[in-house]
């Protein structure tokens, strides 16, 4: 998949999960509403990279034409931010359907594990395999992989002086009393340095990409 296919397929990633843990900076910004700042990455995988779509013939796209198809699902996610390296790990099982049933076979799929700062630098980027095994017979299969990743933690941290500027008490009268410090854009640009997205989807060539994209 292409870099900027990848950035693209964010502004709709599904199934995101982040996580917090106890020392995270939280921010009360009135009426009830809390956001946490987690040095943790939010998981997802992006648009059109949760399925993939084999075709026995190349450039015939038919259903009649169709091989395997493969969807991404149960998308998990843990995070160990305990030490200088912050790591996390996806797991996720994948659904394997084929329109050939004769004769055992072995499938194997490519899928990418990418980490992106500030929702659109490519930190990071490899590719792993998943098999699936289908009996004489047998047109449904699944199996389960997982992906890891690491982050620096001075990366995911916020700067001492910007979390002393969102988290200072301001008594009334004070010049910046009624600013929300949220709302200057050189402490909306640090808050998004420091926002990691472990992302997690099929290897797909263009031909695939745009099939998902088009169906």
């Amino acid at each position: 998949m292409h870099r900027k296919s990848a950035i693209t397929a964010l502004v709709g990633a599904a199934a995101l999960a982040g996580c917090a843990s106890e020392g995270d900076l939280v921010i009360n910004q009135g009426v009830g509403i809390t956001a946490v700042l987690s040095s943790c990455p939010t998981v997802g995988i992006p648009d059109y990279t949760g399925d993939v779509t084999t075709f026995r013939a190349a450039g015939d796209q038919t259903q009649s034409n169709l091989d395997v198809s493969a969807a991404m699902t149960n998308l998990r996610s843990t995070c160990d931010d305990t030490g200088e390296k912050i790591y996390s790990e996806a797991t996720f099982d994948v659904l394997v359907r084929r329109t050939d049933t004769r004769g055992a076979r072995t499938v194997t799929l490519p899928y990418f594990v990418t980490v992106l700062q500030g929702s659109s630098a490519v930190v990071t980027k490899r590719v792993g395999q998943v098999s699936v095994t289908f009996a004489d017979g047998q047109d449904r299969a699944r199996a389960s992989a997982r992906a890891g990743s690491f982050v620096d933690r001075s990366a995911a941290t916020l700067p001492e002086d910007v979390r002393e500027r969102i988290t200072r008490k301001r008594r009334a009268g004070d010049a910046d009393a009624a600013l929300d410090p949220l709302s200057a854009p050189e402490v909306r640009a640090a808050i998004q340095r420091t926002r990691f997205e472990m992302l997690v989807g099929f290897q797909l060539s263009e031909s695939q990409l745009a099939y998902n994209a088009t169906r």
